[in-house]
């Protein structure tokens, strides 16, 4: 039964909450953790879950995700039917791009009357997390329901950030609000929510009818949570909830929207910790990702031969092709083929590949991104005054150096 659902993921968000990181590539294709993009998390999910016929739709600036999906996730057997394949927006049927979610794939019913699934997965491709989909699938066959909704539980005091699922105790879908003020809580525990993963399970013709009815109204913003499933409880057909079963085999479930800077800077600085909250090195759960050819990272010089120039490495994650030549680095996260050179210093920070830090720089609580030149003495995230008039600079502090910058 597994051949008989189709996956679709939506990697053509604009991530504007991310940016700079994301004034030059789609959000899913931003990297993460050293040598991942954000969209190998639900790559990977898939294939650990048995899925094997997947289309990524793409829109907004889809060159380094095309590239990365084709150089690294081209291991699926065509002649058997498997595929992970790109759908960038096409007009297909109209002059318009993708609208909203419910219109990406509305634009690519093509694809259902060629495919003929019985189930269609349609998934978030910018969220890190692991989940097994076909406890899902399993869960929405056995209760024959027409949607199912993936939620994660969480506290309601950062609903304001998160589109939530709102339920009556028998787990059935009452209503959707995105970002609300003020929302209800899941009945019988007060102090939580439920947030929408952007994961839904459809059977295809229910589907298919209600992306048809969509298309047709002028005033929808043809949006999974905030029309199709109002479209859907209005005719009371039966929308039920996941609650999501972690396959990171930790105590507190793991789930994260890194749509914002400092999002994505926590969840890449709980990597370096000892005991980190997410998990990459489970052999059960791999997760994949494609990675040029590069040497082994690098220390060089031990201090011995010259005072004060010692190539040091701590609490941090180190990718192929990096060599630290007489430099510090502590709690952070360096990208392939980063060069730290001597007496330099970097503290809190994630560095992204191509990075050059040069003799006698020092950086804290920072993100480079790639093929940047941190010039000789350079100081970044020491003095963020002055840090603002040539970075971008969170309100928390962490500084974000866009690539290819030019320091002088």
């Amino acid at each position: 039964m597994r051949q008989r659902v189709l996956t679709f993921i939506m990697a053509g968000g604009k991530g504007e909450r991310l940016l700079p990181l994301t004034r030059d590539r789609t959000k899913p294709a931003v990297p993460f953790g050293g040598i991942y993009r954000i969209i190998d998390f639900t790559l990977s999910n898939c294939i650990n879950s048995g899925l094997r016929r997947i289309y990524v739709l793409t829109q907004y600036k889809s060159a380094s995700l095309q590239r990365h999906i084709r150089l690294g996730w081209n291991i699926l057997p065509s002649e058997l039917g498997q595929f992970i394949e790109l759908l960038p927006a096409q007009q297909r049927v109209g002059d318009t791009w993708y609208l909203g979610t419910a219109d990406a794939i509305y634009q690519n019913l093509y694809t259902l009357e060629m495919d003929q699934p019985d189930e269609v997965l349609i998934l978030a491709g910018d969220h890190v997390y692991k989940m097994n989909y076909y406890t899902l699938i399993d869960f929405h066959r056995q209760a024959e329901a027409d949607l199912t909704v993936g939620v994660v539980e969480m506290d309601k005091d950062k609903a304001a950030h998160l589109g939530v699922v709102e339920v009556d105790s028998l787990g059935r879908v009452t209503g959707f609000q995105e970002k609300p003020a003020k929302s209800k809580i899941i009945p019988g525990n007060p102090d939580k929510i439920y947030a929408s993963m952007g994961i839904y399970v459809f059977k295809h013709p229910v589907l298919e009818q209600e992306l048809q009815e969509d298309a047709k109204k002028h005033n929808s913003t043809h949006d999974f949570g905030k029309d199709i499933i109002p479209q859907m409880l209005k005719k009371n057909l039966k929308v039920l909830v996941f609650n999501f079963i972690d396959e990171d085999k930790k105590e507190a479930r793991y789930w994260r929207d890194i749509g914002t800077i400092d999002a994505y800077y926590e969840a890449n600085m709980d990597l370096v910790r000892v005991d980190p909250v997410f998990n990459l090195y489970d052999r059960d759960w791999p997760i994949r990702t494609y990675e040029e050819q590069f040497p082994p990272a690098k220390t060089v010089f031990s201090g011995e031969e010259i005072a004060g120039r010692v190539g040091l490495v701590l609490d941090s994650l180190v990718s192929g092709g990096c060599v630290i030549s007489g430099g510090k680095v502590q709690r952070s996260i360096l990208s392939p083929n980063v060069r730290i050179n001597s007496y330099s210093e970097v503290y809190d920070s994630i560095l992204m590949e191509g990075v050059n830090v040069s003799r006698s720089a020092k950086i804290k609580k920072a993100i480079i991104d790639k093929d940047v030149d941190i010039p000789q003495g350079v100081v970044i995230g020491y003095d963020l005054e002055e840090d603002k008039k040539r970075f971008y600079v969170t309100e928390s502090g962490i500084v974000v150096v866009a690539k290819g910058t030019e320091i002088k």
